[in-house]
């Protein structure tokens, strides 16, 4: 009887801790991000902020046709700690993302992938789009396949703003 209730709390102990060490989120991968600008930062220097990395493309009519929605979700968070960067893949002429992004007025920051390196780094990206949403700490909480649904992204959105760090 003791063995038995002993190998009991032992299984639920396994478990538990199973449990935990199984729906760990990754954390990104640090890499060196470069804007428009020229400027450079790391996925490092993005902790404290809910931030979502598109891997989009102008060729691609998907990320095109989900632009509007990732501009209205960056305005509608971005006061609270929200953080939206744009990947441009490393296929795509840096003057036609210019031009894209000037006619389109994007509110958030958008970079150029121009080695492949950032792409390669998130799991070998080359499908677009692509989205990440990586909590305050840099753990990658979802990824999208295509256009997300807008309305769960902004609920989850919402849960990960009221986390602490």
């Amino acid at each position: 009887m003791k063995v038995k209730i002993i190998a009991a709390i032992a299984v639920l102990v396994l478990g538990v801790a199973g449990f935990f060490v199984f729906t760990q989120k990754p954390v990104a991968p640090d890499v060196a991000f470069t804007t428009l600008q020229g400027e450079t930062f790391r996925t490092a220097d993005l902790r404290g902020q809910v931030v979502l990395v598109n891997f989009w493309a102008t060729t691609c009519t998907t990320c095109i046709k989900e632009m509007p929605a990732l501009t209205s979700t960056h305005e509608k968070f971005a006061p609270r700690g929200y953080r939206t960067i744009a990947v441009a893949m490393d296929y795509d002429p840096p003057a036609q993302v210019r031009a894209y992004v000037e006619r389109s007025g994007l509110p958030f920051t958008v970079t150029l992938d121009a080695s492949g390196d950032v792409a390669r780094a998130f799991e070998g990206v080359r499908l677009t789009p692509t989205t990440y949403l990586l909590d305050k700490r840099g753990r990658i909480v979802q990824k999208y396949l295509g256009e997300p649904d807008f309305d769960k992204l902004h609920a989850l959105v919402e849960r990960l703003l009221a986390e602490s760090v």
